[in-house]
Parts: C-alpha cells; structure tokens; sequence
C-alpha cells in the first residue's frame, strides 16, 4: 500500500514540518500562520449559543444556513457593486481549503491549463495535481514582488481555463495593484477564462482598500470568490469559509462541495454571522494591530540583519538572510531553530523551481508583542 501518484511528490507539507522542529527544541514558531490568542469573544458566543437552541443539531443545508448565506451577500455586494443572491451565488464551505479543492474538483478538467502566481500557498499545485490540470506559472520577485505583465499575458493561452489569484497574497504581502487586476481581468476576457480568487487576508490592507477582482468590469460572470472567517476573527480552526460568484460558477463549486464535506457545523456557520455583522471600527483595530505587529518584527530583522520586504497586507513578511551566509533557505530555517530556538518557514516549497525561494524566509507575525520580542532577543545570536 503507498500514497497515490497523484499526491506522492508532495510529502508532508513545510508547514508541518517546521512545526514539528519547532516543538523540539523549544522554538518560538514564527513559521505556521495562526493567532497565539483567543478568536473574538462576540463570534463564540453566538456559536455557543447556537449549541444549546433548538434545530441546530441535525444536517444544515448543503450550500450554508440562510442566516449566514444573506450576512454574506450583505457585505459582498456593495464591494463586489452588485446585488448577490444568498440562494444562488453564495455557498459556505468548510474553510477556504476546501472551497478551493471544490472549485478544481468542480470545475476544472483534466488537460486544462491553470495559472498559478508563485510564490503560492503550497496546496494549489495539489489540486491542480488532483483534477489531472496542467500548471502554468508566473513569477513574483523581490523586492517589489510585483506582477510581470509581460510574463502574465505569456502564461494565458487557448487552453487556459482559469487563473488562481491570491490577494492579498501569501506568502509575500503583496497587495496587487489595480493595474495589475486590471491586467488579469483583461486577460480572462481575451482568453475566455475564469479566475479563482483566494481572499482570505481581504481585510488585512494596511495602506488602502482591498479591491475585489470581481469588481472589476465584466469579471463577475468570470470569477469565484472564496474566502473565510478564521483569518480575520482569529478563528483558524472553526474551518468556516465561503465561494460568491454567479451561478454558473457556483454550480461547480457545490457539486464538488456535496460530495466533499457536504456542509459546515451548523453551530460555527451562526457564530460566522454574528463576525460578518461587526462594526467598522472591529476592522479598524484589527490592521492597526497588525499593522504594528508587522512594524515591529520588521525593525527587529533589519536590526539582526535581515533585507526584510515590508508586506503591504497579510499577516506575513518576506525577508533575505543572504548576509549570514547559512546556505539556502532550508539550511538557513533549520539553522534558525537549531542556534536561535525561533522557527519560520522556508519559502522554497512555494515555487516550482525551488531555488526561486533559495534566499528568502517566511515570517508570521500573527503573534502577540511579547513572543515578537522574544523571538527578535533570540535572533540576536546571528549578529
């Protein structure tokens, strides 16, 4: 018996493996992207309240509770500029995860070609390995980590069937332009194409507004919006997420989506609908937060050493380790947890051709100041 030939070449993802190297020697872990505190209290407490009322206990709709279906629509459609039907155009999911693997199972075919824009969250090229797809790339570089538009329109070709989009993006922080999603609307067109759109750190933009590919002209009939609760509300492991797009679309998304989970614990999906329903100012503290979280990892690097690229959202930041001379990434990553006790991720698992990411590391600095200061104290053994 062994791992399919489909998922062989993958292994265990970087993520786990760095977690577990972590947990030996007793590592600050600034590799794998979770919040060290507790999600918002407001969201758990409709989710327990949800636990101890009436009819929530058996099988919820496939596609997601109403409730949480038209909180959804409420808040995309004045950003996306149209009206969106909670019954037809919106489906909760069990995370964003599997509203990807949805989307591939759903509709993409074997032979089509995807485009993936790397470096990318390691499981796109998974699925894409799943439906039997081909993968085209295009590559972000330091420092800007922008968008070669050149590059990208090469990538497109009459057998593209999709491109997968991630903004803001993990893990360089880039928050692409609008000339830039501009680019990639006009190219979907040209190319008869659909775009995926992974958006879970939607509201983590520290300079300006997150823009919806799907705002876009013409791109609505053209693009699934996947996103979730678990980055924003600091509830990773609820595994609450959702796809918005027109029916056409949807249609894929929930026939792969019934098979898969078939729906979402129906306690979650009430908390999830209380979260969408905050005020304005919950958004506002929550990128200032970040955002000097971000400012303070990043002056500890660049103390230590570090060329870090400041991310312009997410909750991640890029950063060369050139000037130690430690090897490449992974060398350099175990190095760090094995001299300084502080984890982080080698970004090389995220390119197609490894070395790309050979002299760049990933930091999370989803954490609180305390263990951020602590884990820069630590690095001051590599100066």
């Amino acid at each position: 018996m062994s791992v399919s030939d489909r998922l062989a070449p993958f292994g265990v993802t970087i993520f786990s493996e760095m977690t577990a190297l972590a947990e030996e020697y007793g590592a600050v872990n600034l590799g794998q992207g979770f919040p060290n505190w507790d999600g918002a209290d407001f969201v758990k407490r409709a989710a327990a309240k949800a636990t101890v009322g009436g009819g929530n206990d058996q099988y919820p709709p496939s596609h997601g509770i109403p409730t949480l279906r038209e909180a959804i629509a409420s808040r995309y459609g004045p950003r996306i500029g149209r009206a969106v039907d909670p019954e037809t155009e919106v489906t909760v999911t069990c995370g964003c995860t599997e509203a990807l693997a949805a989307a591939f199972l759903g509709l993409i075919n074997p032979g089509d070609e995807v485009i993936l824009i790397e470096p990318y969250y390691d499981a796109y090229p998974v699925y894409i390995s799943m439906v039997g797809a081909v993968p085209r790339y295009v590559t972000l570089r330091a420092p800007e980590f922008a968008l070669d538009l050149d590059e990208l329109r090469a990538a497109f070709s009459a057998r593209t069937k999709a491109i997968l989009v991630n903004n803001p993006h993990n893990p360089t922080g880039r928050v692409f332009s609008s000339e830039e999603l501009g680019e990639i609307a006009s190219l979907c067109h040209e190319f008869d194409s659909i775009a995926i759109t992974d958006e879970v750190y939607e509201e983590m933009v520290f300079d300006g507004v997150h823009q919806h590919l799907a705002s876009h002209e013409g791109m609505w009939d053209r693009t699934l919006t996947l996103s979730s609760l678990g980055k924003t509300f600091s509830l990773t492991g609820w595994k609450v997420g959702w796809g918005i797009g027109p029916e056409s679309l949807t249609k894929g998304l929930r026939a792969a989506h019934q098979f898969l989970t078939f729906t979402t614990p129906t306690p979650v999906q009430h908390g999830a609908a209380e979260a969408l329903g905050a005020p304005d100012q919950f958004f506002v503290d929550l990128r200032d937060s970040y955002r000097e979280k971000r400012d303070l990892l990043s002056k500890g690097l660049a103390d230590v050493g570090f060329e870090v690229y400041l991310p312009q959202g997410t909750y991640f930041l890029m950063a060369g380790h050139d000037h130690f001379g430690l090897g490449d990434d992974r060398a350099f990553c175990r190095h760090l947890v094995e001299t300084a006790r502080v984890a982080a991720i080698p970004p090389s698992a995220f390119y197609h051709r490894p070395d790309d990411g050979g002299g760049l590391i990933r930091f999370a600095f989803c954490k609180d100041e305390a263990t951020l200061e602590e884990a820069i104290d630590r690095m001051a053994v590599l100066v």
